[in-house]
């Protein structure tokens, strides 16, 4: 039986609650550790059509077509692959020193980067959340022009914003916990495993279905950044001009249609591994009663909505996370969950 429609008190809370004293907005940018910024270039700007905004001698500041905001993907060179942080925007500076006080109070360890320290924002506020996911929080960006209508310059995927993070961390309950109270973020949709216990949980604080998804896996990792783009068309396109340009083996997983989220998606994977998803067509959050749909693990239209499911890598790779005390690569823990469904092997 399909359940996907049944709610439960599983999950409290569907819309986004002031918490933490700080108007968090929206999933703002991401940053990926490269080894080679020549080649990371020609993948996600030549091929894809990301507009690339800012480059220096060690990284790439890159942005979608509709984007105001300086960049919304950091490509930043390093000796091994990477997550270097998850960007949220927030509505003013003094939210920014709010965050910092509830987080400090918490037992976290904030550490504040000065305006223009990361190329094309004003000062941000990071600190590792208590799964090691590396946290990034900016109120003020550098305006650059908007090329929605500069339909001359589209190429590759049409890529147009950022939309999410997905991460993985050993135990999801506490996770969705944290980012409920403590920051005050909505559930639209989650997965249950058979014995009730929560596998998965797709967060938000903008009106579409999340920010940041959090799943049952070894961790902390990031899964991937997702980014909007127009419809199932532009990712039919990236298709083919990914295989045009010899990125073929890129494509991990799709085209297809999630059941959760209803989106129209593909999973790429970069030169070094990291991974991205092309995004269309979820849906409008945006009712103070919205209920979370539930959905269970092992029904097969969850992940796909035609049934078929995601291939071995996609559980088990994923990049692992910065410390910003020291820039390492956070060490990871097992799974508290079985890592996949029953009938994925």
């Amino acid at each position: 039986m399909v359940t996907n429609q049944q709610t439960n008190a599983e999950i409290r809370r569907g819309r986004p609650e002031p918490r933490s004293g700080a108007n968090i907005i929206r999933s703002s940018h991401g940053e990926y550790r490269v080894t080679d910024l020549g080649r990371a270039r020609a993948f996600y700007v030549d091929t894809l059509g990301f507009v690339e905004t800012e480059q220096t001698a060690d990284a790439l500041y890159l942005r979608g077509l509709e984007e105001r905001d300086h960049h919304s993907l950091v490509l930043r060179k390093a000796s091994t692959p990477g997550a270097g942080h998850l960007a949220f925007k927030v509505a003013s500076e003094d939210d920014l020193d709010r965050l910092a006080h509830h987080v400090a109070a918490a037992g976290l360890k904030p550490c504040w980067l000065a305006s223009g320290e990361e190329i094309g924002q004003g000062r941000a506020l990071r600190f590792n959340d208590p799964f090691g996911l590396p946290l990034e929080f900016v109120a003020e960006m550098t305006q650059v022009e908007r090329l929605l209508q500069r339909f001359d310059l589209y190429r590759g995927a049409q890529v147009m914003r950022f939309d999410h993070f997905n991460c993985q961390v050993p135990d999801v309950r506490a996770a969705y916990e944290w980012y409920s109270a403590e920051l005050g973020f909505g559930c639209s949709e989650y997965t249950v495993d058979d014995a009730g216990r929560i596998w998965a949980t797709w967060l938000q604080r903008k009106q579409n279905v999340h920010d940041i998804a959090v799943m049952n896996g070894t961790g902390p990792r990031v899964h991937h950044f997702g980014f909007w783009v127009t419809d199932p068309l532009s990712v039919l396109r990236a298709c083919d001009v990914l295989a045009a340009d010899g990125w073929g083996s890129s494509i991990e997983r799709g085209p297809g249609r999630h059941g959760l989220s209803n989106a129209f998606f593909l999973y790429l994977r970069d030169p070094d591994g990291n991974r991205i998803e092309m995004y269309a067509n979820d849906y409008l959050l945006a009712d103070p009663d919205w209920e979370p749909i539930r959905w269970t693990l092992n029904d097969p239209r969850r992940a796909t909505f035609w049934g078929h499911m995601p291939p071995a890598s996609w559980f088990d790779d994923a990049a692992l996370c910065e410390s910003f005390e020291d820039g390492r690569l956070l060490p990871t823990a097992p799974a508290q969950l079985y890592d996949r469904p029953d009938h994925v092997t």
